[in-house]
């Protein structure tokens, strides 16, 4: 059964429906954050998977409510629930230099299960993942493709990522250090007022075992995609700086997956920190109407 813990800062107001959690994954418990639609059992289960350095809290913006996926799923009627991934968050103690994604997805897959046992899912559960959480998210789906009698994942909703880099090796040594602040950011306008100063309690340096596979994305991509068989969305960002979109990056990208369904979506007036933006609720809008279609797809049989 989930433990509720006191909220990460600020203090939450009494109407909010998010409230601080903590998950059993095997040996692990994962703190994250969950909100639950009010009065009925929730259409299905959105999982969501911060990026390098943040927390679970990127999903519940504090600068505008109308920023925060997880109050908008709840309010749509389905639960959310944000993982501090192995390594940040209450597991930080047990794993101080945290793991590589690939053995995070075990963790992820075992938190899955943990959470169908204590709680109504619905169709399913659907992973939503940023950035370095957007390579986890498909790499669990990857996993759970693989592993005989694993949670099956409705789909994949992924923004932060491609697989060609659009800056030098000297970047991504330090990818959260002062020098990649703009990569994260993009143009400052993007952003409601007080975001930086309410971001702070959520960033932090990223674990020194998943900071050895941020130069390796490209390499791992291939054989993560050929095992993904889940419906696939990608949103790229305008502001985009870390990664390459171009036209012939996306198509060779999503021509590797073995995904039945493969969406790719643009977002102006967007930087890298997408969910975090003056136009993260349209986005979020779009991650649920692809949640839909995958929960649409499961009901009616759809591979």
């Amino acid at each position: 059964m989930p433990q509720l813990l006191p909220p990460e800062a600020p203090p939450t107001p009494p109407d909010d429906p998010v409230r601080a959690v903590e998950i059993e994954a095997g040996p692990l418990r994962l703190s994250g954050l969950l909100a639950l639609p009010s009065g009925v059992p929730p259409r299905a289960v959105l999982v969501a998977l911060h990026g390098g350095g943040m927390r679970a809290g990127y999903f519940h913006g504090r600068a505008d409510p109308a920023t925060s996926m997880l109050s908008l799923a709840a309010s749509c009627g389905y639960a959310a629930l944000a993982l501090d991934r192995p390594g940040y968050g209450s597991s930080a103690a047990a794993l101080p230099d945290g793991l590589p994604l690939a053995e995070q997805a075990g963790y992820v897959l075992a938190a899955l299960e943990s959470y169908a046992r204590e709680h109504p899912v619905g169709a399913g559960f659907f992973v939503l993942g940023h950035s370095m959480g957007g390579k986890l998210a498909l790499m669990t789906a990857a996993r759970d493709g693989r592993d005989a009698g694993g949670q099956r994942l409705l789909g994949v909703d992924v923004s932060g990522i491609s697989d060609r880099w659009a800056v030098g090796s000297d970047r991504l040594a330090d990818p959260v250090g002062r020098r990649s602040h703009r990569l994260h950011w993009g143009p400052l306008a993007l952003y409601p007022p007080g975001t930086f100063r309410m971001a702070e309690p959520l960033v932090g340096p990223i674990p020194r075992n998943e900071l050895r596979d941020v130069p390796c994305w490209p390499r791992t991509y291939p054989s993560v995609a050929r095992d993904v068989r889940v419906p696939v969305r990608f949103t790229f960002a305008e502001h985009e700086q870390w990664w390459r979109s171009d036209r012939w990056t996306v198509e060779a990208m999503t021509a590797r997956l073995a995904s039945p369904l493969v969406r790719v979506d643009r977002l102006a007036c967007a930087g890298h920190n997408i969910s975090l933006g003056r136009t993260a609720r349209g986005y979020h809008l779009g991650v649920l109407a692809f949640l839909e279609e995958c929960v649409a797809r499961a009901e009616a049989g759809a591979p």
